[in-house]
């Protein structure tokens, strides 16, 4: 990696909760970047199935995905593998995106450990945050939800469109009583993050806890078909939340009109998906049954969905709806 590397490589943690916009907070951010420079995206999502690296991957980010479970879990070899593969392009900035699940503490001890303090300088965090969760105690109750804001150098109220007064009154009072006073926070909508919270300086600052449960499996393969199988399933658990997610190899055409349809009458907490349709290929995200939908121009792909929520869902009834639709 040293003799790829000519600087230390700008680096930030976006994180918040689940289903909070941390995606659509970086597509943006690469929207925005300088046209000179290549950017490089660590992500990470709490279902062994990848779809976010599909968003990232078409505003041209080189994109390293860490399969399943918590970011967290994986701070030591399948996440060096992801940031070594990134570094050694040597990109002008590094973003990291851990699962809405995921604890950022490990994964700031992993970047300033010894092994990349030669590689990175380590930026601000920011947290990115629904105001309309803290009326809610899922949220308001959840250690990783305290401690992702507890970590924050910036902290975001994002959908501030969709967030009554007392809602930003909520997250104004949070700021204000923060114990270590935060860089910067504001406002935004459908993740309109200043570019300029980027540069800021990382504090130290305390948490109550990291890593606290592991995976039997530290190398955790990439989910991926076997030549000649048409779909692939896997299912994940953990910290109080289940995913299924389903993979279908590219020659297969889903009815678009079907998908949105099944999507938006389907009660999960969270629900990613790239597909191709009869339409094109589109991605699906949808929070508590609110579908959105935008056209990407990747050809060729797998076609991949994620379903995450709290309850055990019908997976077998899901899957065989799914391959109904293929079938038609």
């Amino acid at each position: 990696m040293a003799d790829k590397l000519t600087k230390k490589v700008p680096t930030n943690i976006i994180t918040g909760f689940l289903g909070v916009g941390k995606t659509t907070a970086i597509l943006n951010l690469l929207k925005q970047k300088p046209e000179n420079e290549n950017w490089a995206v660590l992500v990470n999502e709490f279902g062994e199935v990848g779809v976010d690296g599909a968003f990232l991957s078409e505003q041209g980010a080189m994109v390293k995905e860490v399969p399943g479970g918590c970011m967290c879990c994986v701070a030591g070899l399948p996440m060096a593998i992801g940031i070594n593969a990134l570094l050694a392009q040597n990109p002008d900035r590094l973003l990291i995106e851990p699962t809405g699940l995921g604890h950022p503490k490990d994964i700031i001890g992993k970047l300033l450990s010894e092994h990349y303090e030669n590689y990175i300088e380590l930026n601000a965090t920011i947290t990115l945050v629904d105001p309309r969760n803290f009326a809610d105690a899922r949220y308001t109750e959840n250690q990783n939800f305290r401690d992702q804001l507890a970590l924050a150098d910036v902290v975001v109220a994002n959908k501030a469109d969709l967030s009554s007064p007392a809602d930003i009154e909520a997250f104004d009072d949070y700021v204000k009583s923060a114990e270590i006073a935060k860089l910067a926070s504001g406002y935004v909508e459908q993740g309109q993050l200043n570019p300029d919270w980027l540069a800021l300086p990382r504090v130290d600052r305390n948490a109550q806890f990291g890593h606290h449960h592991s995976h039997d499996d530290d190398e955790m393969p990439p989910f991926e078909l076997e030549p000649g199988e048409k779909y692939r399933r896997k299912e994940n658990k953990g910290q109080g939340y289940v995913s299924c997610g389903w993979v279908f190899e590219p020659t297969i055409i889903f009815p678009f009109d079907s998908l949105y349809g099944l999507f938006a009458n389907l009660n999960a907490e969270r629900v990613k998906a790239v597909m191709n349709t009869d339409d094109g290929m589109f991605a699906f995200n949808v929070v508590n049954q609110m579908v959105t939908v935008s056209p990407i121009s990747l050809q060729g792909v797998e076609s991949r969905v994620e379903v995450i929520d709290k309850e055990l869902l019908p997976w077998d009834e899901l899957e065989y709806i799914l391959l109904s639709f293929i079938s038609e």
